[in-house]
């Protein structure tokens, strides 16, 4: 005669089956949880990685109103022409600094665009990058950056050597004496991008 031993209420396989449908539910909650969370840092990290990319696209822009400037004080260098204040060309021949505390943005929407110190390229319609630039002679007044009233940054005339294979003092090195101007730079382009780059060279 075969005997069958007798559950106990609760203990067998019937028992169970609501422990493990909590456990499951569970784990597929915080599985949902984390997979969420994945999505959002992957998305997160394509914008960043999307604005850096117009960032550096924007400051490569600049280039151009790098060159262009340095094209018109190339073609205006001759004579009197940069003593003297040309705004609609984008020249200042006195040098004018944001006030402390004012970042250059402000200083540049603030200051430099209502004077009409700026000049505004055309867009780049592959990019959709709009450079302006202005130009500044690193000087304190207007006039003959020879005239020490002018107050110039200017690189050294001439200089006598200390020490050559001809002989202490027998060679002076000679320099055309330079004038220093700064170019200043902003880019806008997509997703409010806005750079700035500055250039300071000698003529």
């Amino acid at each position: 005669m075969l005997i069958q031993p007798k559950l106990s209420a609760g203990c067998g396989p019937t028992g169970q089956r609501g422990v493990v449908l909590m456990i499951a539910l569970i784990v597929l909650v915080a599985m949902t949880l984390a997979g969420i969370a994945l999505v959002r840092s992957v998305d997160t990290s394509n914008i960043i990685a999307g604005n850096l990319a117009f960032q550096q696209a924007a400051t490569h822009a600049g280039d151009t109103g790098t060159e262009t400037a340095v094209g018109w004080l190339q073609a205006n260098n001759a004579g009197i022409t940069l003593q003297a204040n040309n705004f609609p060309a984008g020249y200042a021949a006195a040098r004018t600094d944001p006030a402390a505390g004012q970042s250059w943005d402000a200083f540049w929407t603030n200051v430099l665009i209502p004077a009409g110190q700026v000049v505004t390229l055309a867009p780049d319609a592959t990019t959709g990058n709009t450079v302006a630039y202005t130009i500044q002679r690193l000087c304190n007044a207007l006039g003959d950056p020879v005239n020490p009233g002018v107050d110039c940054a200017v690189s050294q005339s001439a200089t006598v050597t200390t020490g050559s294979s001809k002989g202490a003092g027998v060679i002076a090195l000679q320099y055309s004496a330079q004038v220093y101007y700064r170019i200043t730079s902003r880019i806008t382009g997509p997703r409010n991008t806005v750079s700035y780059i500055q250039t300071i060279i000698a003529m």
